[in-house]
Order: structure tokens, then C-alpha cells, then sequence
């Protein structure tokens, strides 16, 4: 006995199916509960990896735009801590000559 295969429905007929004025294909079923058929399980986890991947590269093209802000305050950083650093060398000179002036007034033994 030959069952013919149930015709696929194709998702613009499905009622879960949503396309935006832009082209974007929404699909608003629930892959719990809803799900016609088991090619609409895969179509679904398609488009989510889509959304994920856009979702993705829109945070790459964001921090493009801020690499060069975090560039220059990362020099800015650079530059203060270093003029910090200038600043408080004679403290640490200080010690240094201290040091060495008690080096030479112990005896060895």
C-alpha cells in the first residue's frame, strides 16, 4: 500500500508567518507547541541563528565605531599614569639614597 506524501505547507500560507515592510521574515511560532510540521522546526531555528548573527555583527560595528575613542583615552591613560609616575620618582629616589647611605654606615661582618 502507497501513502502519498502530505504536501508540505509552506510558511507564507502559515499563519505564524510575518513579513515587515523592510523584507524580514518573522516567524511568531512557538517551536514548543505550535510547530506544523518538522521542516518548520529547522526553517525556525534558521532564522534565529540569522537574528543572532545580525545581532552580532550590529555589536562589531558598534565597538568599530569605538575603537578609535577607546584608542585615544587609552594614550590619554597612558600619558597620565606616566606623568604620575615622573612626579613621585624623587619619593622613591629619596629612599633609594637613604638606603644606600645605611648600606654604607653598617659594617660588614
Amino acid at each position: 500500500m502507497f501513502v502519498e506524501p502530505k504536501a508540505m505547507i509552506h510558511c507564507s500560507d502559515c499563519e505564524f508567518f510575518h513579513r515587515d515592510e523592510t523584507g524580514r521574515i518573522t516567524l511568531t511560532c512557538d517551536p514548543f507547541a505550535t510547530i506544523k510540521e518538522p521542516a518548520c522546526l529547522l526553517k525556525w531555528q534558521f532564522l534565529k541563528i540569522s537574528q543572532m548573527v545580525e545581532a552580532y555583527q550590529a555589536t562589531l560595528r558598534y565597538y568599530q565605531k569605538l575603537a578609535p575613542m577607546q584608542d585615544k583615552l587609552f594614550r590619554a591613560m597612558e600619558r597620565e599614569l606616566e606623568e604620575m609616575n615622573e612626579a613621585e620618582r624623587w619619593k622613591y629616589e629619596e629612599d633609594e639614597d637613604e638606603d644606600q647611605q645605611e648600606d654604607q654606615t653598617t659594617e660588614p661582618w
